[in-house]
């Protein structure tokens, strides 16, 4: 296997395994049902581009989507933004993911550092959800209100979601290892006025006090009218609780029928948040219905889920993942819950888990694999696997060194299903094929219904040429609109401004003549940590706080075959110098009020921060200097308000990059 190189295939599916998949069924189910015949893949990508209409159409019977109200027509015009879907249907997403007979059957199996196995049926599930939906409703929550949740990835917040979506309510969450003023830049634009939270939470075995921050919360989030408060860690390890917080048994202390408001196809269903370069995180606002026909095609035809598998993201509630392992409740599947650090009490814990939940599909983010394999970790022969199907891989781009090591110290027999798509519409754009082979350092395909291209500067698309990811088409899960953006400036801005009606993502992407896919990495300046984006505005507002600081440049050098490093530019004030105590300090200071995982790899004190000649901050231009392409190429001195500064960041790419990416 050594000797495999890029490109070539590292594993094949059986023609027993292509037809048991629910791509083939579904092919066939086609050919029964419309006439419709496929020998390839790529052709039934093509038709499902080509002709969206009927392509949605079919997810929608064949997923059997539970409906109030049928749709009176599929899709109103394919421009974007603005594409109107299933106008006139009503449904709810907690009404698809929880009306099944399968009482007995475990829903939801959960693990964390502190708590060893904990699993919830489905009836244990459709109980606590009814009985929270109740308490939310007595508290004054009606469709539209916004409830956010300040909890960890634990069976509560599982619960909670779903009862806020069975009132068409409006969810909204962040992990709990983001700071305070990161949760409040988020929550407060959308005025909730139902907050949980937790008490605090374990990381790397360490307890972490999270009531001060609840109060915080409460301080600012001045909408809130109640806080729910879920007991999670001992009491003796944290501060008295709050006051006036409500606990979570009452929410659960009056049983009640299980009910759903019965809401349209574009009804907010839940706000997630991705960051630019400028502003407040941006909340976006996505639809029942949208996500309801995007997770059923994602985890049921792409994914192969069915009411047998153990579906496991390692995911926190602030990254998209979380939301998309919810989709599993939609196809009856059991959902495993991971709370906690993936190398703590040792850095094979997630494959301990792996077995003891009997998990057939493992999803985690290309750094994890990558760490398995530089740590020697070999899951082959010392955990039973034998019950796994799938790997999945997302993040970050995860490169050939990756895709071995999974075939040789994982399973041999595995499909290996890279993958790469976004916040913003909360679902995959490529992604995992399994009716195909894997190939080393590629993505199987471009996921159905997703019209991906590779636009060069002009507009023009390519094939085996490495450009700007694009969508040229709607899709159903589509961000609605931004909250507080009425007039969609905001949101035409970080989408449409390149390209006019057309998406444009902010990653590189090389896509051949069989339709496999290479990301490379961002192509614009937002901050990809494992996965998790934010956006450099985010780390600017905490890090110039901080006295000594006058201006900042913080640059992500994720790309394909690199690893991931943060680097923080900082200009200090006079007689200020970068030593190790203000080094700790910004550290810490990104730490609190952001999240670990945002601290920097490396800071370096600089003279000045280039700039524009209108005073913007030249962050995309410099982090491709750094990546390796020619400063030449792609920065303009002339259109440069201090081209001087150009000379540090020159000589610092010398000497990180040996030869150039591309």
């Amino acid at each position: 296997m050594k000797s495999l190189t890029d490109g070539q295939i590292i594993w094949e599916p059986t023609n027993e395994q292509i037809e048991q998949t629910v791509l083939t069924h579904y092919m066939k189910w086609l050919k029964e049902k419309e006439g419709l015949s496929f020998q390839a893949y790529h052709e039934l990508w093509k038709w499902s581009v080509d002709e969206l209409e009927a392509f949605w159409a079919t997810i929608w019977d064949y997923c059997k989507v539970k409906a109030n109200r049928t749709y009176d027509a599929i899709l109103s015009g394919q421009s974007m933004p603005g594409a109107k879907w299933f106008e006139g249907s009503r449904l709810n997403y907690a009404e698809n993911a929880l009306m099944n007979d399968q009482d007995e059957k475990t829903a939801i199996f959960f693990r964390s550092e502190h708590i060893k196995r904990k699993e919830i049926s489905w009836k244990e599930l459709k109980d606590q959800v009814a009985s929270v939906a109740h308490s939310l409703r007595k508290l004054g929550v009606k469709s539209g209100d916004r409830v956010v949740a300040y909890m960890p990835n634990i069976p509560e917040t599982v619960i909670a979601f779903l009862a806020v979506a069975s009132i068409g309510a409006i969810w909204s969450s962040c992990s709990p290892d983001f700071g305070a003023r990161s949760v409040i830049d988020r929550f407060k634009q959308i005025e909730p006025v139902v907050l949980l939270a937790v008490d605090g939470y374990r990381y790397n075995g360490k307890v972490y006090d999270k009531t001060t921050v609840v109060s915080q919360l409460k301080k600012e989030l001045v909408t809130v009218k109640h806080t729910v408060l879920v007991p999670y860690i001992e009491k003796k390890n944290i501060q008295e609780n709050p006051a006036d917080t409500i606990p979570w048994a009452d929410l659960l202390l009056e049983p009640a029928e299980l009910s759903f408001e019965s809401v349209p196809f574009d009804h907010p269903l839940w706000i997630l948040y991705s960051s630019g370069t400028t502003g407040m995180p941006k909340p976006i606002v996505q639809g029942h219905g949208g996500i309801i026909l995007e997770h059923f095609k994602s985890t049921k035809l792409h994914q192969g889920m069915s009411t047998e598998d153990t579906a496991f993201w390692f995911t926190t509630t602030g990254w998209m993942m979380w939301n998309l392992l919810m989709g599993g409740l939609l196809n009856e599947a059991t959902i495993v819950l991971y709370d906690g650090s993936p190398s703590f009490p040792n850095p094979e814990v997630l494959w301990e888990l792996a077995e003891d939940s009997g998990m057939t599909f493992f999803g985690t983010s290309a750094p994890f694999l990558t760490n398995s394999m530089k740590l020697g970790i070999k899951p082959m022969g010392k955990y039973d696997l034998s019950k796994l199907k799938a790997l999945f891989s997302t993040g970050a781009p995860l490169t050939g060194d990756g895709y071995k090591w999974v075939y040789q110290n994982v399973k041999k027999d595995i499909w290996l299903s890279s993958s790469s798509g976004g916040t913003d519409v909360c679902a995959g754009f490529v992604g995992g094929v399994p009716t195909l082979p894997v190939r080393i350092g590629e993505i199987q395909g471009r996921a159905l219904g997703v019209h991906v291209e590779a636009f060069d500067e002009r507009g023009q698309s390519l094939i085996n040429e490495v450009g700007e990811l694009v969508i040229t088409k709607p899709m159903p899960s589509m961000p609605l609109y931004f909250w507080n953006d009425p007039k969609g400036t905001r949101y035409h801005e970080s989408y449409f401004d390149a390209y006019p009606g057309i998406w444009k993502h902010g990653d590189w992407i090389k896509i051949d003549e069989k339709g496999s896919c290479i990301i490379y990495g961002r192509s614009d300046s937002t901050i990809n940590r494992s996965g998790v984006r934010m956006g450099t505005s985010d780390i600017y507002r905490v890090v110039e706080a901080i006295d000594e600081v006058m201006e900042s440049l913080v640059i992500d050098r994720e790309v394909l075959g690199r690893g991931s490093s943060l680097l923080l530019f900082v200009v200090l004030k006079p007689d200020s110098y970068l030593d190790a105590t203000l080094t700790a300090a910004i550290n810490e200071q990104i730490r609190g009020q952001l999240s670990p995982r945002f601290v920097p790899d490396h800071i370096y004190a600089v003279e000045q921060i280039p700039k524009t000649l209108n005073g913007k901050k030249m962050e995309v231009p410099i982090r491709k200097g750094l990546l390796g392409f020619e400063f030449d190429k792609v920065v303009n001195a002339d259109s440069m308000g201090n081209p001087e500064s150009l000379h540090y960041f020159k000589d610092l790419a010398k000497e990180l990059n040996e030869k150039k990416i591309f």
